[in-house]
């Protein structure tokens, strides 16, 4: 076929070079071309059960899918840009090999425009399982590495200040909780997306009696996208998508926040894989944490992606528009993205060893126990929060005007019983200020203490197990509807009834 308009009934002219290129999709389309011709065949078999296309018509088509798929493993299936997209170059492959009397009824009953969408959310539910995958590995590895250390010593911070002492199990179960909701929002946005908008048509729906139940189980959907105009124009699934990344790329950027910072020699927590990090040019000495910071900083690209397929959305009328056009390679990008910063993370920190003696003695020389030590006055002493509060905070000023801290314990248990009047004796002081009896004390639901740190191990890995069923079940489901697409179609190749 010449470079002629394929759709030239309208047209006696071609398209002006500029927009040719301006308006081609098929750099992008390439990702889609699978699923194009899955629900080519999809379409087609429901045109057969419907009456529409005769089997002998089908038959010729359906094996001219057949050889497609394997010129497209065989990377021979070219997108040609002058057929502007994905759509038109499946359906003028069928046409060159089987001629118009039999390729030309490919396009019953359907739109370029359901079509586009159609294998958006084929190819993009696939996507989103290979995150959830991702984002379960990721947990899995913090939660092998919060078991082992339920006991592990650490200062936790608020304002980037010690706050109070907690676990490095307490540490991984944290972020172990936050990208649980990220497997949530995967599984709300999945059930969004995996509705069939085939048989919409171009906007209308067709007059053409079709059954759109049938190619929802041939394309595993779990069901249809009822409306036609809403199926063909809507976009929010893929803001949505959009929306969820951007979320797990924040929870993903603050792991990385505090793994950059440990990294550093005055935090000298942790020590990266080499693998995982680089050197410097000029200065020798230098063993940078780069793929973090770039896990960070590409976070920042998918905000903009969010912000990018908004920016299309506004305003756009209802139907179709060639704008939604530009969500695509955004959303190609992105889910890389994603899944990419997953990875690296993944391969990091399950690499990654921790400075276990330098965290604790960073707890014990701090005020850390000033909370605990406030607790204890308010148990023991019977007096209000305020004012064990104010007397605690009254001690830290001292010492602090002394250059001390509270490991310095003699110098700080005596300005404490002068303030409160020997309520405290020396050996309880030290107990209440040891950094293993604090940890233990804080057991109230969801703390510190290494129990309940251990039970909240458990209910993770449950409540990560269940979600790893699902995307199980969601995998088999559109495993089982290629299967059943497949045995339809080998059926109409070679029964010649």
């Amino acid at each position: 076929m010449t470079s002629e308009r394929f759709l030239k009934g309208r047209f006696n002219k071609e398209l002006a070079e500029d927009v040719k290129s301006f308006i081609d999709s098929t750099s992008i389309d390439k990702e889609m071309i699978y699923e194009d011709i899955w629900g080519s065949e999809a379409h087609m078999l429901m045109l057969v059960k419907k009456g529409h296309i005769k089997k002998c018509y089908a038959r010729e088509m359906l094996n001219c899918l057949q050889i497609a798929k394997k010129d497209v493993k065989g990377d021979r299936f070219i997108l040609k840009p002058y057929l502007e997209d994905v759509h038109i170059n499946v359906e003028s492959y069928i046409i060159r090999n089987c001629g118009i009397e039999y390729g030309g009824k490919l396009h019953t009953a359907r739109s370029r425009n359901d079509q586009v969408v159609t294998d958006v959310k084929l190819h993009l539910r696939s996507k989103i399982l290979e995150l959830m995958d991702c984002v379960i590995e990721l947990q899995n590895i913090l939660l092998n590495l919060a078991l082992k250390n339920t006991k592990t010593i650490m200062p936790g911070y608020t304002h980037l200040q010690q706050a109070q002492p907690i676990t490095l199990g307490f540490w991984a179960t944290a972020y172990v909780s936050m990208i649980m909701r990220d497997l949530e929002r995967f599984e709300g946005l999945y059930s969004r997306v995996n509705r069939n908008p085939l048989g919409s048509a171009a906007l209308a729906g067709t007059s053409f009696n079709i059954d759109r139940r049938i190619t929802t189980r041939f394309l595993g959907f779990d069901k249809i996208s009822e409306h036609a105009l809403d199926a063909v124009s809507s976009r929010d699934f893929v803001v949505e998508t959009f929306s969820v990344m951007a979320i797990l790329m924040s929870n993903l950027s603050r792991i990385v926040g505090d793994i950059i910072l440990w990294n550093s020699a005055e935090f000298n927590y942790i020590i990266l894989p080499q693998e995982y990090t680089t050197g410097s040019s000029i200065m020798p000495q230098k063993k940078n944490p780069d793929a973090a910071e770039m896990v960070r900083g590409k976070t920042g690209a998918v905000y903009g992606a969010l912000m990018q397929s908004l920016s299309i959305l506004k305003g756009l009328p209802s139907g179709y528009n060639r704008d939604l056009q530009e969500d695509r390679l955004l959303l190609w990008d992105t889910l890389d993205t994603a899944r990419m910063s997953l990875k690296v993370l993944c391969g990091m920190l399950g690499g990654a060893q921790f400075n276990k003696k330098r965290m604790k003695e960073m707890v014990d020389s701090s005020f850390a126990a000033a909370t605990e030590l406030a607790n204890h006055l308010v148990k023991k002493n019977n007096i209000s929060f305020r004012e064990s509060h104010e007397i605690i905070g009254f001690v830290v000023r001292k010492l602090d005007e002394k250059g001390k801290t509270l490991a310095d314990i003699d110098e700080a248990f005596e300005i404490l019983n002068k303030k409160i009047n020997g309520n405290i004796t020396a050996n309880t002081f030290k107990k209440v200020v040891d950094s293993e009896n604090i940890i233990k004390a804080n057991k109230s639901l969801g703390g510190t203490a290494p129990r309940e740190v251990e039970r909240m191990i458990c209910s993770l890995r449950a409540d990560m197990k269940a979600h790893q069923k699902s995307v199980r079940k969601k995998r088999n489901k559109i495993i089982k509807a290629r299967e059943k697409t497949e045995a339809e179609v080998m059926n109409i190749l070679i029964n010649r009834d």
